[in-house]
C-alpha cells in the first residue's frame, strides 16, 4: 500500500546501557551518556583494547539525541526498517555483550514519525534519545510526494498490491483532462481514507481487519489540505504526480478520486515520499550504508539546524487517535540466558 497514514500511539521498546559491576551503582541515578562514560573507563581497566573501543562506541551510541532521516526503499515496512538501523548501530557498538551485567539498565529509545508502507519509499523522519519526543511534531508538517498512477484499474487497497475490483476504459483521457481537474483537489479538501490502511477500529488496524475477510466500514471524509499538485508526465494509462500536503492525507485516496473524476478509475502504481518537514530524500536521507554512530551523529548536528529552536526543546506527548500513526521503538535488552538473548517488548 502507498503510504502517508499515520496513527498516533507509539510503541515503545528498549535497550541496555552495558555495565559491569563496578559501575552499577553509578548508572542508577545518572544520564545515558554518563553512564556509558563509565564503561568505557571500567573497560580500559579490566577489558581489551577492542572492548574498550566498542564501549567507546556505545557511549557515543547513548549519547545521540535528536532526529535525522533515513531513505526506505520498497519492501520493508517501516517498522521493520526501524529494527534494522536499531541491530545495525547496537551491533555497531557490541551491545548487548555477555559479560554486561543485568543490572541497573539504561535505554537506547529509537522511533520514527510518519508511517511509509512496504509497497511506498523515500524519506522515514527517524527520532533517537530525546529526539522521539519530537516525532508527533513532524506528522503536522507538510509531506511531499511523487506518485505514479494507473487509469483503467481500481484495487481493493487502492494501489498495485491489491485485488483488481474494477476495469474502465481510459484511452479517451487526455493530459488536459487530467489538469482541468487537479485544482479540484487542491486547497482544504475533504477526503475518505482507504479501508486498506494504518487507521484503527476497536483497537486494530483497519488493514489487518480486512485481510481477515472481516467487514469493514469506510471512515466518514475528512478534511485534509493539499498545498499543490502538479501533472508531470502522461503516458497512457499512467501518469505522474508531484503533491505536497498536510498530516492525515492519502495519495492512494486522491489517484482514485482522480480516476472517478475522469469517470474512469486509477490505482497507484508507484510512491516516493520526497519530502517531511524540512527533511528532503536528495540531501537529508541516509541510505543504509551511512547507517553508523558517526553518519548519524553528522546528521543529527547538521539536521538540527533545520528545526525550530523551540521544537528542540518541547517535550511533547503523543496522543491517543486512530487517525494517525506514530511508532516509537526502544528495546530492551538483557543479559543473556545461554546463547539467547532475552528481548521484551513494551
Amino acid at each position: 500500500m502507498a503510504a502517508t497514514e499515520v496513527e498516533i500511539g507509539p510503541a515503545v521498546e528498549r535497550a541496555p546501557v552495558p555495565e559491569t559491576a563496578e559501575t552499577a551503582a553509578g548508572t542508577a541515578t545518572t544520564s545515558p551518556a554518563t553512564a556509558a562514560a563509565a564503561i568505557v573507563a571500567a573497560a580500559a581497566r579490566t577489558g581489551t583494547e577492542a572492548t574498550a573501543s566498542k564501549a567507546a562506541l556505545a557511549t557515543k551510541l547513548l549519547s545521540l539525541s535528536g532526529v535525522f532521516a533515513v531513505r526506505k526503499p520498497k519492501g520493508p515496512t517501516s517498522a521493520e526498517l526501524l529494527n534494522r538501523l536499531k541491530q545495525k548501530l547496537l551491533a555497531e557498538a557490541g551491545m548487548p555483550h555477555k559479560e554486561w551485567t543485568k543490572r541497573k539498565k539504561q535505554t537506547l529509545k529509537i522511533g520514527h514519525g510518519g508511517t511509509l508502507d512496504s509497497a511506498a519509499g523515500g524519506v522515514l523522519v527517524v527520532g533517537i534519545g530525546r529526539g522521539t519526543k519530537m516525532l508527533t511534531s513532524m506528522l503536522t508538517e507538510s509531506k511531499r510526494y511523487v506518485a505514479v498512477g494507473e487509469l483503467g484499474r481500481a484495487t481493493d487497497t487502492l494501489d498495485s498490491t491489491g485485488k483488481i475490483t474494477e476495469v474502465k476504459p481510459y484511452d479517451k483521457i487526455t493530459q488536459e483532462d487530467i489538469e482541468s481537474i487537479l485544482q479540484k483537489f487542491t486547497g482544504n479538501i475533504m477526503q475518505v481514507p482507504p479501508l486498506y490502511s494504518a487507521l484503527k477500529k476497536d483497537g486494530q488496524r483497519l488493514s489487518t481487519l480486512m485481510k481477515r475477510g472481516e467487514v469493514v466500514e469506510a471512515k466518514p471524509a475528512r478534511p485534509v489540505t493539499v498545498y499543490s499538485i502538479s501533472l508531470q508526465k502522461f503516458q497512457p494509462p499512467f501518469f505522474t504526480l508531484d503533491v505536497e500536503c498536510g498530516g492525515g492525507f492519502y495519495v492512494r485516496s486522491l489517484v482514485s478520486d482522480i480516476g472517478k473524476e475522469l469517470s474512469s478509475c486509477a490505482n497507484v502504481l508507484e510512491l516516493t515520499r520526497t519530502k517531511q518537514g524540512p527533511f528532503t530524500l536528495e540531501e537529508h536521507a541516509l541510505a543504509e550504508d551511512r547507517w553508523t554512530i558517526d553518519d548519524i551523529a553528522q546528521s543529527l548536528e547538521h539536521c538540527s539546524s533545520l528545526l525550530p529552536a523551540e521544537l528542540t526543546l518541547k517535550k511533547t506527548k503523543p496522543e491517543e487517535s486512530s487517525e494517525q500513526v506514530l511508532s516509537c521503538k526502544s528495546v530492551t535488552l538483557n543479559e543473556t540466558t545461554g546463547n539467547d538473548e532475552i528481548i521484551k517488548t513494551f
